[in-house]
């Protein structure tokens, strides 16, 4: 058999090779951060309203029991904690833009993703305590005016919304946060590495 001469590197070299499109990143990473502003705003102004309601609840009706006004700071407390520390996230939205390198995309985008997981984790589970025990603090007033079952009815209506929240609600929300968040940073790495190459 007589050896052949193929030429690999000039056929492979000659293959049309799908350059990733930076810009239909760039347009994703767009939607991505007005998406999240949009909620962050929502977020503000729901959060804000409920607790100018809650205290305008406690101005109106003047309760008499001390844990009710307990609750009711720390439901507003909990609120503004969770504020605080979810605001955080608008710096990232405010300071990346389209003159950022890929590099420095990235690393924002790791920068987002550590700063969600510790909202995701540990702020929203102090938010959760301090709203639940808020609340259960708010209703001994109103639960002690009424009969043993309805107080007991009450309490468990309450504690199963908020289990449901805890156990159903809020991981389906992180784990479809924290998808949308890894596709972008794994297309930000494969790009980086196509331009490594």
């Amino acid at each position: 058999m007589e050896p052949t001469n193929i030429d690999f590197k000039n056929i492979w070299q000659k293959q049309k090779v799908s350059e990733p499109n930076f810009q239909d990143l760039l347009n994703k990473l767009k939607q991505f951060k007005n998406k999240s502003l949009r909620k962050l705003m929502i977020t503000n102004v729901l959060l804000v309203l409920t607790s100018l309601f809650i205290a305008w609840v406690w101005y109106h009706y003047q309760p008499q029991f001390i844990s009710t006004k307990i609750g009711i700071v720390l439901v507003i407390l909990a609120m503004a904690i969770y504020l605080f520390a979810y605001n955080k996230l608008f710096t990232f939205f405010y300071k990346t833009n389209s003159t950022q390198t890929n590099t420095d995309y990235l690393q924002s985008l790791y920068t987002l993703k550590s700063k969600q997981g510790f909202l995701q984790t540990k702020m929203v589970s102090l938010y959760f305590l301090m709203l639940s025990t808020g609340i259960c603090l708010y209703m001994y007033e109103y639960a002690s005016q009424m009969t043993k079952f309805m107080a007991v009815f009450a309490y468990s209506v309450t504690l199963i919304w908020i289990g449901f929240n805890w156990f159903y609600i809020r991981p389906k929300t992180v784990k479809k946060q924290q998808t949308k968040l890894n596709e972008l940073i794994k297309k930000f790495e494969d790009i980086s590495k196509q331009l490594k190459e």
